[in-house]
Parts: C-alpha cells; sequence; structure tokens
C-alpha cells in the first residue's frame, strides 16, 4: 500500500503539504484533485523518488513498478509503435540480451530468453503497442511514423500509450485527457477501468473521473482529505461540510436563485428530447452543490451584444475544405440567437473545419455563407493563444480592446478570470496554458459577441475555470457552437448536437451516451473487412430467439431492483421530510436548543447525502430497465 504519515514537502519558499496523512490501498484509483500549486504534481514527483520529504514519510512496496506519462519526448527519430515498446523496459531488455544471443550462438542463453520473452508477453507486444496507438486515434500509417513528425499534443499521446504499455503496479497520469478528443477519452475510460494496479489520476475533467476513479483526494489547506466515490460525490460531500459555515451559506443562497431563474426559464421551452432533460439534470445538479465552490476564484459572464440579427448566420450547400480537398459536403446550417449546438464526430472528421469555416478562417469552396448584419463572433480555438502579446499583461490586452475605459474597470473584469493585483500587469510570456486560456476568454466575454464559436475551450482550464465557463455560458443570451471533449460542460450548456461523420454534417438524435455507442459501431464499420450489410440481416433466428429469452430472464431482476430503490426513496423523503419539519420550527433555533439543531442538522445532511445516492442508484436502475425492454423489443 501507500502510506503518507505526518507528510511535510516544501518547494522552495512555499509549504505545500503539512503533517499530510493518507493511505491508498492496492487496486484503488484515486483522482488527485486541488487548486492549482497545490502540490498535486509534486506529490507525483515525491512518489516516483524525484523529490523527498522535509519531514514525515512516504511509504510504498519497494517491489513496485511505477509508470508515468513523460512531459518531454526526446527520442524524436524514432517510430511511433518503437517508442511505445521502449515502455515496456523488461521486453526491451529481454529482446536486446536474446539479439546479443542470436549473435553469439548461445543456444542455452536463448532457450532460457525465448522462455523470458514468452513470460513476458513479448510476442504479442507488437500487437498490444498498436491497440494502445489505435485508441488514442493513430491509424496505421501514423503508426510507423518518426515521433518528430508529430505535433505536441499528438507527442503527449503517444507519452500515454508509453505509460499504458509499460505493466506497472502503480499508474500515475498527470492530465491524460488534455490533448484527447471525446473519441480518445471513452476509450482511455474503459481501459483504466480495467487496469488492476493502482491508479493516481490528477485531472480537470469531472465526467472523467466520475466514471474512472473510486475515490478522490483532495489537497487543500496543506493537507489530504480523501473521499470515497467519484468527483461527482466529492462535490455533495464538500458540500455538506462547507453548507454548515454563513459564508458557504450565503453564497449557495445566490447560486441557488440563479439557477432556479434559469432552470423555469429553459423548463418553459424544453422538449422532452433526452439531451433537453439531461441538461435540466444538469443544471439542478450545478444548484445542489454550488456550496462546494465557495471558494471559488472565478465569477464572471460574457457582456451583453449591443445588437443582434436573426439569423446570426446562414451556410447552405456548404462544400468545406483545404485548398482543392473537401473536407464536408452539403453542409447546411443556421444558428439563430439561443441556439446551444454541441459538434460531435471522430477524431478528423472536419469539427474544426466547420468552425473555422463559421469564423471566416476558411472560406468555403462552394456554397453561400451569409452573415447577419450584427454579428459579432467570438471565436476560441487552441491556435489562438498563441497569437496573445507575449510581452503584454493582461489589463493592456484588455487596454487595446477599450481604450477608453477606466483602469479600474477593466481590472474588476479581469478579477472574475483571477487575473488580480501584480498578475493583471505580468507579460504573458510567463502565464501557464490555463491563465493564457483564460486571458482568451477574457477578451472575448469582453468584446459583446452574439456567437461563440468555442473549439476545445476547457483545455487546460481546472475545474473551478471549467465551473465558471459552463455558468458564464447558461446565461449568454446569443448563439453557441461548441467542440468539447469536457461531457459535463457539453451536457449543461447544449440544447442538440450534430454529428460530423463521412463528410456530412447531420442532425444527432441522442444524448452523449448514445454518441459513445455510434462510435463502437463507427469504429468497427472503419476496421478492414468489415462489411456494410446490417448485422440484423445476418442474424441466425434461432440466436435472435435464444437473445429474447435471455433478456426477459434479466428483466425481472432488474424490475425488482427498481422497486426495491423507488420505495426506499420514498420512505427516505418520509424521513426527511420529518427532520424539516423540526427545522421549520423557530423554536429549535433557540440557545438552550442548540444540540438538538445541530443533530438535526447532521441528521438532514445525512438524509441529503442518502438521497442523492438513491436516486443515482434508482435512475440507473431504469434506465437499464429501459436499455433492456428496447433490447427485447428489438429481439422479438
Amino acid at each position: 500500500m501507500i502510506r503518507l504519515e505526518n507528510l511535510t514537502l516544501q518547494r522552495g519558499p512555499l509549504r505545500l503539504l503539512e503533517d499530510a496523512e493518507l493511505t491508498l490501498h492496492p487496486g484503488q484509483k484515486v483522482g488527485l484533485i486541488g487548486a492549482n500549486g497545490a502540490g498535486k504534481s509534486s506529490l507525483f514527483a515525491l512518489l516516483r523518488g524525484e523529490l523527498t520529504p522535509d519531514a514525515g514519510n512516504c511509504l510504498l512496496p519497494a517491489d513496485w513498478r511505477i509508470a508515468h506519462m513523460r512531459q518531454e519526448v526526446e527520442t524524436l527519430d524514432r517510430l511511433a509503435v518503437d517508442y511505445v515498446l521502449d515502455g515496456d523496459e523488461r521486453l526491451r531488455r529481454v529482446q536486446h540480451d536474446l539479439a546479443a544471443a542470436e549473435l553469439a550462438h548461445d543456444g542455452s542463453a536463448l532457450a532460457r530468453l525465448h522462455a523470458e520473452l514468452d513470460s513476458a508477453d513479448g510476442y504479442s507486444a507488437d500487437a498490444r503497442a498498436r491497440k494502445l496507438l489505435a485508441g488514442l486515434g493513430f491509424s496505421n500509417a501514423q503508426m510507423s511514423l518518426p515521433v518528430g513528425d508529430f505535433s505536441g499534443g499528438w507527442r503527449m499521446r503517444l507519452s500515454l500509450a508509453q505509460a499504458l504499455m509499460c505493466p506497472s503496479d502503480l499508474l500515475l497520469l498527470d492530465e491524460p485527457t488534455n490533448h484527447l478528443d471525446l473519441d480518445a477519452i471513452i476509450w482511455l475510460e474503459g481501459w483504466l477501468k480495467s487496469y488492476p494496479g493502482t491508479l493516481l489520476l490528477i485531472s480537470h475533467d469531472r465526467d472523467f473521473l466520475d466514471a474512472v476513479v473510486d475515490q478522490v483526494a483532495h489537497l487543500e489547506q496543506q493537507r489530504i482529505n480523501l473521499y470515497r466515490g467519484g468527483y461527482s460525490a466529492f462535490e455533495r460531500a464538500r458540500a455538506e461540510r462547507l453548507a454548515q459555515q454563513q459564508q458557504a451559506y450565503d453564497k449557495q443562497q445566490a447560486q441557488r436563485a440563479h439557477m432556479e431563474k434559469f432552470i423555469a426559464r429553459f423548463k418553459a421551452q424544453a422538449t422532452k428530447a433526452r439531451q433537453a432533460q439531461s441538461r435540466i439534470k444538469a443544471l439542478e445538479r450545478l444548484e445542489e452543490l454550488a456550496p462546494a465552490h465557495v471558494d471559488s476564484p472565478f465569477d464572471f459572464s460574457f457582456r451583453e451584444a449591443d445588437k443582434i440579427s436573426s439569423p446570426l448566420l446562414d451556410l447552405s450547400e456548404g462544400r468545406l475544405g483545404y485548398g482543392e480537398r473537401a473536407v464536408l459536403e452539403k453542409v447546411k446550417l443556421q444558428l439563430t440567437p439561443g441556439a446551444r449546438i454541441g459538434l460531435l464526430g471522430p477524431n478528423g472528421a472536419g469539427k474544426s473545419t466547420l468552425i473555422k469555416t463559421l469564423a471566416g478562417e476558411l472560406q468555403p469552396l462552394s456554397g453561400r455563407l451569409q452573415r447577419g448584419e450584427n454579428l459579432v463572433v467570438g471565436y476560441f480555438a487552441q491556435h489562438q493563444l498563441d497569437s496573445l502579446d507575449d510581452r503584454a499583461s493582461p489589463l493592456l490586452h484588455l487596454q487595446r480592446l477599450a481604450p477608453t475605459e477606466r483602469e479600474q474597470t477593466l481590472r474588476d473584469f479581469l478579477g472574475g478570470f483571477d487575473f488580480r493585483g501584480p498578475r493583471c500587469d505580468e507579460p504573458v510570456v510567463n502565464f501557464s496554458g490555463g491563465e493564457k486560456a483564460r486571458l482568451a476568454l477574457a477578451l472575448i466575454a469582453w468584446d459583446k459577441p452574439n456567437l461563440l464559436l468555442l473549439d476545445e475551450p476547457t483545455n487546460h482550464l481546472d475545474l473551478e475555470m471549467r465551473l465558471a465557463l459552463t455558468m458564464a455560458l447558461q446565461d449568454f443570451a446569443g448563439a453557441v457552437l461548441v467542440v468539447s471533449h469536457d461531457r459535463h460542460l457539453l451536457k449543461s450548456t447544449t440544447d442538440e448536437f450534430l454529428l460530423v461523420a463521412d463528410g456530412r454534417v447531420q442532425e444527432f438524435d441522442g444524448d452523449l451516451e448514445d454518441y459513445a455507442r455510434w462510435l463502437i459501431d463507427f469504429r468497427l464499420r472503419q476496421q478492414p473487412g468489415s462489411s456494410s450489410e446490417p448485422a440484423a440481416d445476418k442474424t441466425d433466428k434461432r440466436a435472435q430467439r435464444q437473445a429474447a429469452a435471455a433478456l426477459r430472464q434479466q428483466l425481472a431482476p432488474h424490475k425488482r431492483e427498481a422497486e426495491k430503490l423507488e420505495k426506499a426513496l420514498g420512505q427516505l423523503h418520509e424521513q426527511l421530510a420529518s427532520v424539516e419539519a423540526k427545522l421549520g420550527d423557530g423554536a429549535i433555533y433557540e440557545a438552550a436548543r442548540k444540540d438538538e439543531l445541530r443533530d438535526a442538522l447532521a441528521e438532514q445532511a445525512k438524509l441529503k447525502s442518502r438521497e442523492g445516492e438513491l436516486e443515482e442508484a434508482w435512475m440507473a436502475a431504469l434506465e437499464q430497465l429501459e436499455t433492456l425492454e428496447q433490447q427485447l423489443a428489438q429481439a422479438d
């Protein structure tokens, strides 16, 4: 196991941890979260043996194999697949010794080394490496290219593949999804769920954390607090703790009023489409969890546009691409104020091509693109971070946009993006990727856009900034078109999805879970030798009947489980109503009954936590039941 005992860790004058305690058991999957500078990466360096404690102990088994993502890729001349295979050091050692034994014609050594190669799964190593690369989005041709041919983001994918290739007891992953698209993230989730070792994961993707980890370690105030469950469970637990404090309570009330107003407006417009309903659920969840982010340094909104047109933008019969090469054909898209659209599609299908065309960075190869008279586009893309003036400060960037505005007004606005005090006046050259992304968003928000085109806006943003961006987008009155691998952002801010695939842009009738299933089918269709003939046409009728019978057998226990959970939820609601009736009695707030008040508040928090768990389990059971019933209907 891993044990941190009275651990104190310091970097220069900054004390990151003091008397921190943590115990992790083999096989646990733990998300490591905390504000920037809290010590997450330093803790990884400590576990790798690159740092030593300033006080206390960091204990882990001496024979544990540790794998981690390299942040720098140095062997640029190595082929991609060979670079990934280098992650298995034992394999490479055996292969080296085997080559030497063959040159020496040492029969005894050859027999021993071939047995060792077999025990290291050496004969399947190349196939395993290629499977990892395929899952992370590499084509067969790319696997045989030199590492130096790839951009920085794709080199980080290679580093991730190398870490996954390494046999390990402890896997340390620092922001593995930063350079991945949604397809690769969904694949990585499945891989990590089946990883048998201990996983420590730093991530700002809440849905990814929820899917992968079973505990969350929160670095806060130089301590490490361990919470059971994923990120959503952590938010609930922390919210319950902070809700007892007056500061948290005040902000919770303001957040609740904001969310109630927004949800009421949204529900009045929403249809029963699953995507719309999932967005309502996401907004209601945000309302509950507002106290968990009481200490967030971010609070901003997009300034209201002076004028607006309808439609803002109208594209018809668009042929989009580069030079003479068309990527998308016959694209028809009209954006009106209030539109909330998420773009889905495999890597390289043309999502960024579409956004660049709408932003005016590319011209359509043919077709008609008409822009509204009052159109003001706010366009965010990763390459725009490089267009920031390295020598200019955040304040100077904003002053160039608003030369007549009072300096204090600009400083107050930048404060919502956590550029405060001296940080407002520092040159951008010293900024991290996350800080540059925040500044780019600040410049867009100031410019009063009525159409936001966002291409992976959450890259490099931490969890608190992602939440602030989500809430700002909910309040935005214009249109939003977004590409993002952050599923929480998509679920909370979009009403509909467009699917970009096979050279077309079409409406996608479903939610993100449907899209994950679509991706599986899409990948199967892309495999060599796959047939376009529907699988159902080939299915043996007898096998269909057997499958239907098996599904009927599965239905009964799921129905019982759903009914059991619904009954338990009803009983809990009665208990909660009783406690809240007690809290509604003004007499309980008298000084003489403070112990009774404390117990009632604790009971209320406990019941609310249990309520959330039961509701999630009940909804999951109903969804599973619905899925089985649909499958049965198809089988019949």
